[in-house]
């Protein structure tokens, strides 16, 4: 599943493409990829039609085009394999396109939203007062928006009765964090992902954020994680900071900085990787 790092890439290239943008036609391909949207694909086509896009805004994994004046949004959900291209309007349809948007200027784009899996899609929902999809609203901010609140954070963290990694992947607490990105935080801070939130030190605490940000910005800096062709920017590019992970994916591998095999364990239906030298598991679950 895509995390911040990924969505971000994605929400800025619709920055720059699609932003003041008015949409003239919309296709709804594949009925799926409008299941969120209640009324159906011919309403969501007629309702779209006509208005203008304004700047694409994210919170956590979640990203969202605000349409001028409406109070309402069209929130995408990436899924397992959505992608958002911005493409040109002669170029060769994709085998998995879903939906299609076609503006009224002369920049001779389009907006293709292709899902391989069915399991994304576009959605048109009313904004709450804070300007997110009403759908998402209790979504917590995630680490790097300026409003973040450190300190409510690490009380909050305290104050769980849960492990780090449950925490952390906890949208309702702290957004946008995922599997990848909470493994590679772990591995830096030195931190089990079964470490009870109750033991943590406010220092600790605050190193553990700060690990989330910088491994967030590192992503950030070369388009995020890609492991297959479906995570991907609005340009069809991927992303390459799996050439640069610690933790993840690297069962059986030197640890980078003391040499032990990293290991892997079943979690909660995903994996968690980890080295069991620098990032000793207590005492309870050893």
């Amino acid at each position: 599943m895509p995390e911040l790092p990924e969505v971000e890439v994605v929400r800025r290239g619709l920055e720059r493409w699609v932003a003041g943008r008015t949409v003239t036609e919309v296709e709804v391909l594949h009925p799926r990829a409008v299941r969120r949207h209640p009324a159906g694909g011919e309403d969501f086509a007629a309702r779209l039609k006509g208005q203008r896009f304004e700047v694409a805004r994210r919170r956590g994994k979640y990203l969202w085009l605000p349409l001028a004046d409406t109070g309402t949004s069209v929130l995408g959900h990436l899924g397992m394999s959505g992608q958002l291209l911005v493409q040109p309007e002669d170029a060769p349809d994709e085998k998995h396109l879903r939906i299609r948007l076609r503006f009224d200027d002369s920049a001779g784009t389009e907006l293709r939203f292709v899902d391989q899996r069915t399991f994304g899609g576009l959605s048109l929902h009313d904004q709450t007062p804070e300007g997110l999809p009403d759908v998402i609203g209790h979504i917590a901010r995630d680490p790097l928006d300026p409003e973040f609140d450190d300190d409510a954070f690490r009380t909050a963290l305290r104050q769980r009765r849960t492990t780090i990694k449950r925490a952390l992947l906890d949208q309702s607490l702290i957004s946008g964090v995922g599997n990848i990105y909470a493994d590679e935080a772990l591995w830096r801070s030195r931190l089990h992902y079964d470490r009870p939130t109750a033991t943590l030190t406010r220092p600790r605490s605050t190193e553990l954020l700060g690990h989330v940000r910088d491994v967030m910005n590192a992503a950030l800096a070369v388009g995020g994680t890609s492991f297959d062709s479906l995570y991907v920017n609005v340009n069809g590019e991927s992303g390459y900071f799996d050439r640069s992970l610690d933790a993840y994916g690297r069962e059986d591998e030197p640890c980078h900085r003391c040499g032990t095999p990293m290991r892997r364990r079943a979690w909660m239906n995903r994996s968690s990787y980890f080295c069991p030298r620098c990032q000793r598991p207590p005492r309870a679950t050893a």
